[in-house]
């Protein structure tokens, strides 16, 4: 049965899920949510996410919302099919846990914020908070120079093998390397810029960046 996505196939949110539906083999179908009409705040689609965000899955009578919880559903719903994201034993299944944690904690309330500030807003015709953007990139400095620490010995998040740990972390990613000053911070950390350039060579990003119209 084919997975009905609605989302926006350039927002971060859904495109983590689709990284998912891509590298499990998962057929899907996008219904889009146009963003920047706010259609994801009119009431049909709140009978789908109540808090008026995207993405929101229909599977036959399943339903669900919230993109890293349907991430990890379909991860381990289909774990013997494609890539293998959750880890192959306990203890590699929790390290995984621990980095898609850091993603959400520590990661992606620097990232958001910035992405909004820089890319969201001027698109909306809204001003940018730059202060709060200057601030924020220090802070993210802070967290690359321990993601980097972490891949001068792993090449993964997670370890050897890519995993959800690292598949979460790249929409937001995506955006962060078009902002010029953070594409500057990636590369000057040698380790960390490695592993971007490797998960990004993935063929899932490169279909995703085709679906996205990039």
């Amino acid at each position: 049965m084919v997975v009905k996505l609605y989302g926006q196939v350039t927002a971060a949110c859904p495109q983590r899920v689709l990284l998912c539906f891509l590298e499990k083999g998962i057929e899907f179908e996008i219904i889009h949510i146009d963003l920047d009409t706010f259609e994801q705040k009119k009431p049909e689609h709140l009978l789908r996410q109540p808090f008026g965000q995207v993405p929101a899955i229909e599977d036959g009578d399943f339903k669900l919302f919230e993109s890293r919880a349907i991430a990890r559903y379909y991860a381990t719903k289909f774990a013997d099919q494609g890539t293998n994201l959750l880890g192959k034993s306990l203890e590699h299944r929790a390290i995984v846990d621990q980095w898609a944690d850091v993603e959400t904690y520590y990661f992606n309330v620097l990232a958001q914020p910035i992405v909004i500030n820089l890319i969201i807003k001027p698109r909306l015709g809204e001003k940018c908070d730059v202060v709060l953007v200057e601030d924020l990139k220090v802070k993210l400095g802070v967290v690359l120079d321990i993601y980097n620490n972490r891949l001068s010995s792993n090449r993964f998040l997670a370890g050897e093998e890519f995993t959800m740990a690292d598949l979460t972390h790249m929409p937001a990613m995506g955006y962060l390397m078009s902002i010029t000053d953070i594409n500057q911070m990636v590369k000057a950390r040698g380790s960390f810029n490695r592993w971007w350039e490797e998960i990004s060579d993935r063929p899932s990003w490169k279909k995703l960046m085709v679906l996205a119209g990039h």
